[in-house]
């Protein structure tokens, strides 16, 4: 196997051009040994909250936490539904059932491959009591539909914005939309820490203090325990990687929207299908999805090129082993299905290079088996 010209994510490259910061402050917490729900983490929490336009931030160990945390200080539990989507991580999903409630699906748009919120309504129940759209390889998803529902049925929004920092949605930020938002910080992720963290932001005062009494153990003052908590504690070395990333946030979305720019404009006419961005908002490209017709022989062969590419996701969370119990069937979510079957990710980071960005261009028009749309419906 030739070795990747292009991987799918180069996270070295990011690494060296701020290593010695990253040095320094490892350096500082080290020698502090104030390990967790230090200053560095507050440092954070203040910084990305105010970045996502929100009043607080509560960092967490993961972004799976981040969704579970959410869930219980919405007090959401067993006997409850929540409406969310099968075309996600199943991190989403895991999540509602830590917590003993039940997911229920809807299918997504065909075009943007988000919760369609006109189908929210024909699965509400007396059980319903909360809706958590994804906003999924870095777009937003249409929040205003799905906020006036809520509203209408008196049901929490909770968003799992894990791979959109930083978009936008009618010129406001994921994360100051809903109830709470969810931000997985996984190492690949537009902001990543070195291995695993999470946020999750919010402008209700009453959710920000039992979302930080359940992170630590259901506690505001050590050994008093006011609730059932879990360790869901953020470190401080993981804050300081994360604190030095942040201001760089904006510089390294806007270069993944140039790439992604490139891409489109280059491939528009020769894949099934590249991104949409909806008018009303932003794409921040943490995946550049497409669709194509034999994927399987299209990764292979630009994998022969060098070039890395993944599928997110290959089977979606209604059709896997672990969701069976819950009944639905092939053919329940179509256009999740169908999109299932052809969509591909191609490498995607701020550092790409000019010369990258060409070779994968190159390597898709010589081997892309199709330039007509199949549609999704």
């Amino acid at each position: 196997m030739p070795s990747l010209r292009v991987p799918l994510v180069d996270l070295r490259a990011q690494y060296l051009t701020l290593k010695p910061e990253f040095l320094a402050a490892f350096e500082d917490v080290l020698d502090s040994m104030h390990l967790f729900l230090g200053p560095r983490q507050q440092e954070f929490e203040q910084a990305f909250a105010a970045y996502s336009e929100s009043h607080y931030g509560v960092g967490v160990s993961n972004g799976t936490d981040a969704l579970i945390l959410a869930l219980r200080a919405c007090e959401i539990g067993p006997g409850d539904e929540v409406i969310t989507v099968s075309n996600t991580f199943i991190a989403t999903v895991e999540a509602i059932a830590a917590v003993g409630a039940t997911p229920v699906f809807v299918d997504v748009d065909p075009e943007t491959y988000l919760m369609d919120w006109r189908q929210i309504e024909s699965v509400l129940t007396a059980q319903t009591r909360a809706l958590l759209p994804v906003h999924l390889y870095g777009h937003v998803a249409e929040m205003q539909p799905i906020l006036d529902i809520a509203r209408a049925h008196d049901l929490r929004v909770i968003e799992d914005a894990s791979q959109a920092h930083g978009a936008m949605y009618l010129g406001r930020r994921v994360g100051s939309l809903g109830d709470i938002a969810c931000f997985s910080l996984y190492f690949s992720k537009n902001l990543g820490a070195f291995g695993e963290a999470g946020i999750c932001t919010t402008n209700d005062d009453a959710l920000a203090v039992r979302m930080r009494m359940i992170r630590d153990h259901g506690s505001r003052v050590r050994y008093e325990h006011e609730v059932m908590g879990q360790n869901f504690r953020m470190d401080e070395l993981q804050a300081a990687v994360l604190a030095i990333k942040l201001p760089y946030l904006e510089r390294w979305n806007a270069a993944r929207q140039e790439h992604a720019r490139y891409y489109s404009e280059q491939l528009r006419d020769v894949v099934d299908a590249v991104p949409v961005v909806r008018p009303w908002g932003t794409h921040v490209y943490c995946y550049y999805v497409i669709r194509v017709a034999e994927r399987a022989q299209f990764q292979q062969a630009l994998l022969a090129d060098g070039i890395g590419t993944s599928i997110h996701y290959p089977t979606p969370i209604h059709m896997q082993a672990a969701c069976a119990s819950y009944g639905y069937q092939p053919g329940s979510l179509p256009i999740t299905e169908r999109l299932a079957a052809d969509i591909v990710s191609l490498p995607m980071y701020p550092e790409l290079t000019a010369e990258q960005l060409q070779l994968v261009v190159d390597s898709v028009k010589k081997h892309v088996k199709s330039s007509t749309s199949q549609g999704l419906v």
